[in-house]
């Protein structure tokens, strides 16, 4: 074990320093393990990435079985060591679809969730995962539901809850979701939010406000924005783009290093497939700004389009 909040298991120093996440102190900024599936025609390329991120520091890892139809999720299982003190974080709410028009298909309904759940445990090889996420798709970007997979919160949430009693998850997360179903969703101990955040796409500060007081992990998705066409991205904004030549960072690492400034309980999980490009990531942890040059990036308005609020 780490015998500082600064260092994980293995000794590294967490890029970003310590967070919290369910009890467990990671890295702040982690790996979102998505873009894996990029390599799945080089396997050893794949777990050697995966290798290098536990070595830089990182033990935050966040993943879905619905990544790749099962290939990410044996990727970390290959990589990843029980002494590596990875907190591996998984979600459910929609099944792989390998053939369809995109390889995702809604799984909202409770039978589904937990067949998702014992899916991540296969595939993982693990008797427990730390935190599952439930991915809400009742919002955009992305997937919506429909029909008989528009399924209430509490339905979804009590089968979970289950999940959690009877110890194959640890905690529960919630993902897309808006400030009412977190308000009903707070008695049931939520761990973390993943909502699409960034700092020009702000729509939901008073969901992190309410995360910061109830002490739950903000873990924003495509926190550079430009993931959907028409989506603003933090790179083209005139206030970021200075802000990286003065400080000779490039403009993703401004914008990432903005959210971790921008409140505590921020947790970073950008992902690539890209071995330079994953160390350039987890050096915007070590960004720091004076008070002159926060500021001109907190006033950068948010840009949110169609895509996110249609």
């Amino acid at each position: 074990m780490s015998s500082s909040p600064e260092v994980t298991a293995t000794g590294a120093a967490r890029p970003g320093g310590a967070g919290l996440l369910s009890g467990h102190v990671v890295s702040r900024v982690g790996y979102g393990a998505m873009q894996l599936e990029r390599l799945r025609g080089d396997r050893a390329a794949a777990v050697a990435l995966l290798r290098r991120a536990v070595e830089l520091g990182v033990d935050h890892v966040d993943t879905a079985e619905f990544y790749g139809d099962g290939l990410v999720n044996g990727l970390i299982r290959e990589a990843i060591r029980p002494e590596d003190g990875v907190v591996v974080v998984s979600k459910v709410g929609a099944d792989p679809h390998p053939g369809g028009p995109i390889p995702l298909r809604p799984a909202q309904r409770p039978e589904q969730l937990r067949a998702s759940v014992e899916a991540n445990l296969a595939s993982l090889g693990v008797d427990r995962i730390p935190v599952v996420n439930l991915r809400r798709l009742d919002t955009r970007p992305g997937l919506l539901a429909e029909g008989d997979q528009v399924v209430d919160v509490d339905d979804q949430l009590a089968v979970l809850t289950a999940l959690r009693d009877e110890g194959k998850i640890g905690a529960i997360g919630l993902s897309a979701v808006t400030l009412d179903v977190l308000r009903r969703a707070l008695p049931a101990s939520i761990a973390c939010v993943q909502n699409c955040y960034s700092l020009v796409t702000r729509e939901d500060e008073e969901m992190l406000r309410l995360c910061v007081a109830e002490g739950i992990a903000w873990v924003p998705f495509f926190p550079l924005g430009g993931a959907f066409p028409g989506v603003p991205k933090v790179t083209d904004e005139l206030a970021v783009l200075a802000t990286a030549r003065s400080l000779d960072v490039t403009a993703a690492q401004i914008g990432l290093a903005w959210l971790l400034h921008h409140a505590p309980n921020v947790l970073l999980i950008p992902g690539t497939a890209d071995a330079g490009h994953l160390e350039a990531n987890l050096a915007a942890g070590a960004i720091r700004f004076d008070d002159a040059t926060l500021a001109s990036l907190d006033v950068v308005p948010s840009r949110s389009s169609d895509v996110l609020l249609g």
